[in-house]
């Protein structure tokens, strides 16, 4: 399936895509400005604004902003109303399992970790982008949330990952009458380039390295298919719930990751 066949699917759209510097991010935000997208890139890391570029266009662009603050989340929507004249959609992509460990082995400051990087950017940018989908008169809110909720060595990012899924479905309950959608996917072990900046920039120790090991084998145990997706195959039915396509889903959350529903 070619990208052509969804040229201009997102035309007259504004989409604010947040995990923007790397893998699914990076991936969704592209592909939607290729898609006829107007498209803020949004990351803390520095470099976001090189992947924008990426795009060749000047419908993009790129904004640094923490995510795991109510003030990065809201500086970040009120930069994209300004520099596109609304917001039409936004994909919350912030999120990963810093750590890898049982749930024995964590320190309480690491669990506050996880729940900081995989549930508050998400949690913040909903709240956050409301008035600017209200003026709009409708809109739609993709969240990537993850399998992962059933999964070993990642009790507090599954818990995360949990809340995620009820922002969604909630939300979605909340805000039918608002002419706004809110759906998100699920996904499952995902096959990506090396990141530029870690998931755990503490380095992992070498029995955290065993236990990856451990889950990297459940993961694809799990699967139907016994492997990791390609980023391809995340993108596609993130920007499918984005689109006009699926105007009729909302409070879904759709398992992606070769059979395995978490």
């Amino acid at each position: 399936m070619t990208m052509a066949r969804f040229a201009g699917r997102f035309a007259g759209k504004v989409l604010v895509v947040t995990g923007a510097a790397q893998g699914i991010g990076r991936a969704v935000a592209l592909r939607a400005a290729g898609e006829g997208g107007k498209v803020l890139f949004v990351d803390r890391a520095d470099f976001v604004a090189e992947v924008a570029a990426e795009a060749g266009t000047d419908d993009v662009d790129a904004f640094n902003a923490d995510l795991e603050t109510h003030e990065g989340a809201a500086a970040a929507m009120q930069f994209a109303a300004e520099r596109f004249g609304g917001i039409d959609i936004l994909i919350n992509n912030v999120g990963g399992a810093i750590r890898m460990r049982p749930y024995a082995e964590f320190e309480p400051q690491q669990i506050d970790a996880e729940i900081r990087r995989s549930l508050m950017p998400t949690l913040y940018c909903c709240h956050a982008v409301l008035p600017y989908l209200f003026a709009r008169g409708g809109g739609t809110i993709v969240n990537v949330s993850s399998n992962a909720t059933r999964g070993i060595h990642r009790v507090p990012y599954s818990a995360a990952k949990g809340g995620v899924n009820a922002i969604t479905q909630s939300l979605a309950m909340e805000l039918a009458e608002s002419n706004i959608r809110v759906v998100a996917t699920a996904p499952g072990g995902t096959e990506a380039p090396l990141r530029r900046i870690p998931r755990n920039t503490a380095g992992d120790t070498e029995a955290e390295k065993a236990w990856m090991a451990e889950v990297v084998e459940q993961v694809k145990q799990s699967s139907f298919m016994r492997r990791y997706g390609t980023i391809d195959e995340q993108v596609a039915p993130i920007l499918f719930l984005a689109s006009d396509e699926a105007s009729y889903i909302t409070g879904s959350i759709l398992p992606v990751a070769g059979g395995d529903l978490g």
